[in-house]
C-alpha cells in the first residue's frame, strides 16, 4: 500500500486569497496578457498607471518591463524609481513591497508563498515578501515565500534566498548567504 503524503482531492484555495473576485482576477489576467504584455516597451507609464488601475501601489519613475508577471496586483507595492526587469515574476499570493531604488533583475522570481507540506490536503500559505530600499536582485535569483532583503543588499545572479538577507550585504549561493559588506564610493 501507497503512503499518502499530499490529498490534491482535499485542496482548495482559501477564501480571501484572491484579495479580489475570481471575475476581478482573470479581467487582470486578460489585461495583462494583452494591454500589458503588447505595450510598446518605452511604454512604462502606461503599465505603471495599468497596474495601479488593478489596485497596485507604484512610485513615480517606475520601470517595469512588458514582460514582467505580476499574479495579483493589489497586493503589490513598488517604491519610487524601482526597476521590475525583464521576465520577472512577482508571485504575489501574499503581499510583495518592494522599496524605492531596487532593482529586481531580469528572470528573477519574487514568490510570497507556499504549500504546508505536513496537511494532506496541502493548503497554500501565504507569506509575504519584502525587498527594502536600495536592493539589488540580480539575474535569475528566487526569492523565496516570508523573505526580507534588507535595505541596500545585493543577491548575486541566480542566488536562492530562503532566509533574510541582511542589510548593505553583499550575499549570493544556493542558499544564499552574506560575503561581505557593500561599500559605496561615487564615481
Amino acid at each position: 500500500m501507497k503512503e499518502e503524503f499530499h490529498r490534491l482531492d482535499l485542496f482548495s484555495i482559501s477564501p480571501g486569497l484572491r484579495g479580489r473576485s475570481p471575475l476581478a482576477v482573470q479581467i487582470w489576467w486578460l489585461a495583462q496578457a494583452t494591454l500589458f504584455r503588447c505595450s510598446p516597451q518605452i511604454a512604462y507609464g502606461f503599465r505603471r498607471w495599468l497596474l495601479r488601475l488593478f489596485g497596485a501601489k507604484v512610485g513615480k519613475k517606475v520601470l517595469i518591463r512588458p514582460s514582467a508577471t505580476i499574479t495579483y496586483p493589489w497586493k503589490v507595492s513598488i517604491g519610487d524609481y524601482s526597476w521590475i526587469g525583464d521576465d520577472v515574476v512577482l508571485y504575489s499570493l501574499a503581499p510583495i513591497h518592494i522599496g524605492d531604488h531596487v532593482v529586481v533583475s531580469q528572470r528573477s522570481f519574487v514568490c510570497a508563498a507556499d504549500h504546508d507540506p505536513s496537511l494532506r490536503a496541502f493548503p497554500i500559505r501565504e507569506r509575504p515578501v519584502r525587498i527594502e530600499h536600495g536592493a539589488w536582485i540580480a539575474a535569475d535569483v528566487f526569492i523565496g515565500p516570508g523573505v526580507t532583503v534588507g535595505a541596500g543588499a545585493v543577491v548575486g545572479a541566480r542566488s536562492s534566498v530562503f532566509k533574510p538577507v541582511p542589510a548593505a550585504m553583499i550575499c549570493h549561493g544556493n542558499p544564499c548567504r552574506p560575503v561581505r559588506r557593500r561599500t559605496m564610493v561615487d564615481a
